[in-house]
């Protein structure tokens, strides 16, 4: 295989349909882009074939793509169980061989790789040797280029640069580890609170306690192991949760469910694939976990299929903390569901009522999603403030602001604080006496190291990240959503569940600390971050106002869609649906300084007021009207 990359290089990227990660694909073909390449993202058929890339119409699927784009350099990603990861990859690698499509045997491709687990890649190594150049997800943009072969000179030169302020963040978090401090850190006493532990405890009563008493943020997690045997997987979930709240260090456990348990609960599952998580299928087993997370709060995933019942039965099982939906997500465009996008919305505001008759928060789990398919930094900052804006009117009292940090990796720090704050800020606006916000920051999916000792760093890194969105508020954030530093590496069981937690006590502690003597930099008057939150608070508000002008009720099942079909909410890298949500695929975006932005053919960034004008367009050639009409004639 040739290393260095020719000047007409194409590169199509891959991965089976049951792993639904794609975020790293997206993030190495915006980098591919950048340096001048031509990327393909493969589709939802494509996908389906990677499944079982043995099958001989699974093969001519995959082969007649590789020829219809030209593809040169193929990658294939797999980011679930190594060894199922490596197998599949070596059946693709053995047809792609016996065909001849490797160009020292006169076919296209002069290039291949592959991206999962650690353990995979060293399994893909030691099978396949030199041919395959392994990606295991600690590498930087620029070592990923350098590996596939990008030469220097195409290498931007700010994507090779530094940033003093998460340069700095990670020395903090690596000296942190090292001292051990964290393995000191004791689980807080929550329990002066008559309803702790109990059916009726919620959410708000234990941060109240918390804040009041001085205490450190609520700590979420989310946990769910996967084995092959269904009730020896659910048995083990059982004793890690025994585990978990016996330790105390866990407030909020997370049930990771398996996707059957989300798309096909209490149905036979026999002979349908899963994707990991805990699979749980019955609301006995749901209890089963209530019971053995005494005194924890408990949350889970929505389901995909029969939304409002399944709402339902998490009340009465599990007591459920707060109700998270994603809206445009988890549906047949993302290959989560059986849904299209608009019976997932109608569904959606269905559930959302029934949440807030319940009087539980609400979870928008929803504008890293925007993030994982390429879209800007405005339109993550709007489709949270659209979500919160529809929640409020259908009489939802508490909203559980979950905002993912470090997506994609190439994020610098003071991107991230510039979009937490204009996200708060916007959705503050809604708040009064029948209206709160509880923030909830979290590390990114695609940020930590295989290494586990540099993973524990980051850790620690983005819990100052996160205590710098509001450095001067000792009650922010109120809950943290910790994502287990083994993330990148392997399913984290109780004791790297409470380590996790330690670390980010303590890391949230220490930078307290270290700010109170001023050896920190105080972030709540950095130029920049606040350059940044005005450009974005203004994008933001012209989007939102370009909505409310153009679209009738817009926080409506219909209205949502409309936002959505309308390109209102940009997503180049949609994978499902292109031709339906033509108009939201049609743009393109870019990294620059750390940050997202949508930009033009040649990489300028686009001012959202002319973004808007070309959704406006959409949404009145939809209903007859011309953007010139006057819009009391178009209502």
């Amino acid at each position: 295989m040739r290393k260095t990359l020719q000047g007409d290089e194409v590169f199509g990227f891959i991965h089976p349909a049951v792993d639904a990660h794609t975020l790293g694909i997206s993030s190495v073909g915006q980098l591919l882009e950048d340096c001048g390449y031509r990327v393909v993202i493969a589709d939802a058929r494509i996908c389906n074939a990677a499944n079982e890339p043995s099958h001989l119409d699974n093969v001519e699927i995959l082969l007649n793509w590789i020829r219809q784009h030209g593809i040169t350099r193929l990658g294939f990603s797999y980011r679930l169980d190594p060894d199922e990861g490596a197998m599949r990859f070596g059946k693709l690698l053995h047809q792609l061989r016996e065909r001849r499509q490797f160009a020292e045997l006169g076919g296209p491709l002069r290039g291949i790789y592959f991206a999962g687990l650690p353990a995979a890649c060293e399994r893909v190594v030691r099978e396949h040797g030199s041919l395959v150049e392994v990606f295991d997800g600690d590498e930087t943009p620029t070592q990923t280029l350098r590996k596939l072969g990008v030469p220097p000179e195409r290498i931007p030169p700010a994507m090779s640069a530094e940033v003093d302020y998460d340069e700095f963040r990670l020395r903090f978090g690596q000296e942190l580890v090292a001292s051990g401090k964290h393995l000191k850190i004791q689980p807080p006493d929550r329990s002066g609170y008559p309803q702790f532990g109990t059916a009726q405890d919620t959410v708000v009563a234990r941060v109240r306690y918390a804040q009041e008493n001085g205490q450190p943020p609520l700590m979420r997690a989310h946990v769910g192991p996967y084995l092959p045997d269904r009730e020896a997987a659910v048995r083990l979930f059982l004793d890690w949760t025994r585990q978990l709240a016996q330790a105390g260090f866990l407030d909020v456990l997370s049930i990771g469910t398996s996707q059957l348990s989300q798309s096909h609960f209490g149905q036979d599952w026999t002979g349908l694939p899963n994707g990991g998580g805990v699979p749980i299928n019955s609301p006995e087993e749901f209890r089963m976990v209530w019971q053995a997370a005494r005194p924890m709060l408990v949350r889970t995933y929505a389901g995909t299929r029969n939304i409002p019942q399944l709402a339902r039965m998490y009340e009465e099982t599990i007591h459920i903390a707060w109700h998270a939906l994603s809206f445009w997500w988890f549906c047949q465009i993302d290959g989560r569901g059986p849904h299209s996008v608009r019976e997932n919305l109608q569904q959606h505001i269905e559930t959302l009522r029934f949440i807030a008759e319940s009087g539980k928060p609400f979870e928008p789990n929803i504008p890293h999603h925007f993030a994982f398919r390429g879209s800007d930094d405005i339109s993550y900052v709007v489709s949270s403030v659209l979500a919160a804006r529809t929640a409020k009117r259908l009489g939802v009292r508490t909203l559980i602001l979950q905002n993912m940090l470090n997506t994609p990796k190439s994020t610098w720090g003071i991107q991230d604080l510039a979009k937490s704050r204009a996200l708060l800020s916007l959705v503050r606006e809604l708040e009064d006496e029948n209206f709160r916000v509880i923030l909830q920051p979290r590390a990114g999916l695609d940020y930590f190291s295989p290494n586990l000792e540099r993973a524990k760093a980051q850790l620690a890194a983005v819990t100052a990240l996160m205590d710098d969105i509001e450095p001067h508020d000792p009650h922010s954030p109120p809950v943290i959503h910790v994502v287990s530093y083994s993330e990148a590496s392997h399913l984290a069981d109780s004791p790297v569940v409470n380590e996790s937690i330690q670390i980010t006590i303590a890391a949230l502690q220490e930078y307290r600390q270290l700010r109170a003597r001023g050896e920190v930099e105080d972030m709540s008057r950095h130029p920049e971050v606040k350059a940044r939150t005005e450009e974005l608070l203004h994008g933001a508000r012209t989007v939102l106002r370009a909505i409310e002008e153009s679209i009738p009720n817009p926080y409506s099942a219909e209205g949502l869609y409309t936002i959505f079909w309308a390109g209102f909410l940009p997503v180049p890298y949609l994978w499902e649906g292109r031709d339906e949500f033509a108009h939201a695929v049609r743009w393109q975006t870019r990294t620059i300084r750390g940050s997202v932005k949508v930009v033009d053919e040649h990489g300028v960034p686009i001012d959202p007021a002319l973004r808007v004008q070309v959704a406006q367009e959409a949404v009145r050639t939809r209903t007859g009207c011309s953007i010139l009409t006057r819009r009391d004639k178009c209502s």
